[in-house]
């Protein structure tokens, strides 16, 4: 039953008086920008613009410590609308579209079963196959508005802002039109002085204000329908950005995010702090979304949620850790996993072997980034704005409070051994305790998982993801034993395969020995592993045999081994005219592109280095 009282919780003394009638459900608004991070006047930034995000956090609750649990969109959105880590229900990767679990429940279900109006204006993108979140809202689109509500509801409203989105500084503003100037940037230290770079922040923070100014209008509308003193407001942003080395990268920078709460006085028993215009450090994610909402509605939190309540009576005590993780990026793989303290970032970087820059054409379309990489080929980088463009080290862990921009890394510094030994031994808790898919390379998972969502299949028994773990673990650490990788890779277990040959190919030319363990698997399989195996022995100068296991990819029905195998190609630099070839017969097969073809992208990226005009080929690719 719906209680308004709070009850007495460790560390906190909260009273209230019990009231003589039970309160009315509250309104809940959710106003949601897309890309941004904390650059806003009421969090310390005085180059910002941001009249009503400041009277916003003056009225009500400002959060300090709130991230995203994921640097990009479509994963993002799935972990808040499900309650669970989107790496434990197999949607990390950026827009896979896979099944959920009839397990999970979408958080609209749970606020229209308790009486609640939900409209939606205007966002999905919530990394599930569609057809599971069709009908969720009552209302859903541009004209979703709480004022369509039946008389005497209480409704549940997002409204969603893209003004802020990663797309605004694709196309250049004239420089004479920008309010904010590029010579008064700052520039994080990890980017370099470019015209470029200082005009794409500076548009950016335009861009903010503009999406400020919009916030203002859908406050003001509140406030003119009377509703204001009778709905909780969240403010937040979606996860970070947008100019490279932020959005789609487990930083600070990447994952940290605005979150603003403000409670009118009615529910104040809800109060995080004791008066509003307060700031509150504990740690939040978007995980603990779900369980808030039940929480402040009186809804018993159910076990399979995997966040913690920050409000209501079933707010739990503050968190040690928020937790992150980094999948496939449109059309380019890597793995990382974060995990962040008060203090500290840890990061855990599964693929070691990719440079942090990898192209996504996407990411490619600001100016910004197309100046930084050209900087750094003309050597006018210096040490920290060279880091991006090489491979990573297996773990990073950063000081947030002394290096804000994160650019040093002390996980080799024996002063914080403590720290890293701390922070690496929750990150392994973590990913164990949610079942995380992600050590499961996508394609394999996907043919593993045929009528059955993954979610699901991490938790049939048919997986042994300690011995996954144990296996991604210590094939990054320095100096494994060559045997027990060549163990792994000859498993017929597929995720184990693909770890023991991602092992081999870290060690590079020390494990030339394990050649023709690595030729059977090429030879034999066309799983992740396969291709990864293909990729040492292009290492090792075996390219025919490496050839023939990336050809039999292309011609897989699984976009998601297509897609591994075209990273592959580009990374060996196969020019031949033999995967040009298999590359066009690939894209003529599949035909049509869609918003998720990312197997598409990487084949026209090739076309590209390539110089090959796909046009000429009878193939359209003027997307």
């Amino acid at each position: 039953m719906r209680n308004l009282c709070l009850l007495a919780v460790p560390f906190f003394l909260l009273f209230c008086s019990p009231p003589e009638e039970e309160l009315p459900l509250p309104n809940i608004l959710w106003i949601t920008s897309e890309d941004n991070s904390p650059f806003a006047g009421c969090y310390g930034d005085d180059f910002a613009t941001t009249p009503n995000m400041d009277k916003l956090a003056a009225e009500g609750f400002l959060y300090t410590h709130a991230y995203a649990n994921a640097p990009v969109c479509a994963p993002t959105r799935n972990t808040i609308i499900t309650g669970v880590y989107a790496n434990s229900g197999g949607h990390e990767h950026m827009r896979s579209y896979y099944d959920k679990s009839s397990v999970v429940k979408l958080y609209p279900e749970y606020l229209r079963e308790a009486g609640y109006y939900c409209t939606n204006n205007q966002k999905e993108d919530f990394n599930i196959n569609p057809d599971m979140t069709k009908n969720v809202w009552d209302e859903l689109g541009k004209e979703a508005h709480y004022k369509n509500r039946p008389e005497g509801k209480p409704f549940f409203a997002i409204f969603n802002a893209t003004i802020s989105h990663e797309s605004s500084i694709h196309d250049r503003t004239p420089v004479e039109d920008l309010r904010h100037r590029p010579e008064d940037v700052t520039l994080p230290p990890y980017h370099p002085d470019t015209p470029d770079m200082r005009h794409d922040w500076a548009q950016y923070y335009d861009k903010i204000e503009d999406m400020d100014t919009w916030m203002g209008g859908v406050l003001r509308e509140l406030e003119e329908s009377g509703e204001k003193e009778n709905t909780i407001i969240f403010y937040y942003g979606d996860h970070g950005g947008v100019l490279a080395r932020s959005k789609r990268f487990v930083y600070e920078s990447g994952t940290r995010v605005p979150f603003i709460v403000y409670i009118p006085e009615k529910y104040k028993h809800l109060y995080p702090a004791e008066v509003p215009g307060s700031k509150v450090d504990r740690l939040i994610s978007f995980v603990d979304l779900v369980p808030t909402l039940l929480s402040i509605i009186g809804i018993d939190i159910p076990e399979y949620l995997q966040g913690h309540a920050f409000l209501g009576q079933q707010k739990t005590e503050d968190p040690e850790y928020a937790y992150m993780f980094r999948g496939r990026m449109d059309e380019r793989y890597d793995m990382s996993r974060a995990v962040r303290d008060q203090k500290y970032r840890y990061i855990k970087n599964y693929m070691p072997y990719r440079i942090y820059g990898q192209y996504i054409d996407y990411l490619w379309r600001a100016p910004s980034i197309r100046s930084w990489e050209a900087a750094y080929q003309a050597g006018e980088c210096d040490s920290v704005q060279s880091i991006f463009w090489n491979t990573k080290p297996v773990e990073e862990l950063y000081d947030t409070e002394n290096d804000p921009w994160e650019v040093r890394n002390l996980a080799l510094d024996p002063d914080y051994k403590d720290v890293l030994n701390r922070m690496r031994a929750a990150n392994r808790d973590w990913v164990l305790g949610i079942n995380d898919a992600g050590f499961i390379p996508e394609g394999t998972l996907v043919d593993l998982t045929e009528g059955l969502s993954p979610y699901d299949y991490m938790r049939s028994g048919e997986v042994d993801l300690l011995q996954l773990v144990d296996a991604a673990e210590y094939v990054t650490n320095p100096s494994p034993d060559l045997q027990k990788l060549i163990k792994m890779l000859e498993s017929p277990d597929p995720a184990l395969c693909y770890w023991g040959a991602t092992g081999l190919l870290i060690l590079g030319q020390a494990g030339l020995s394990a050649k023709g363990s690595l030729m059977k698997v090429a030879n034999s399989a066309t799983h992740n592993g396969a291709i990864v195996a293909a990729e040492c022995l292009y290492q090792m100068g075996e390219e025919a045999i490496g050839q023939q296991a990336l050809l039999r990819a292309l011609n897989s029905s699984n976009p998601f081994i297509r897609g591994h195998a075209l990273n592959v190609v580009d990374y060996v630099q196969d020019n031949s005219p033999e995967m040009r070839q298999a590359v066009t017969d690939m894209v003529k097969r599949i035909g049509e592109f869609k918003r998720h073809n990312y197997d598409l992208r990487m084949a026209k990226f090739l076309f590209s280095k390539w110089q090959i005009d796909p046009q000429s080929l009878g193939i359209d690719m003027n997307w």
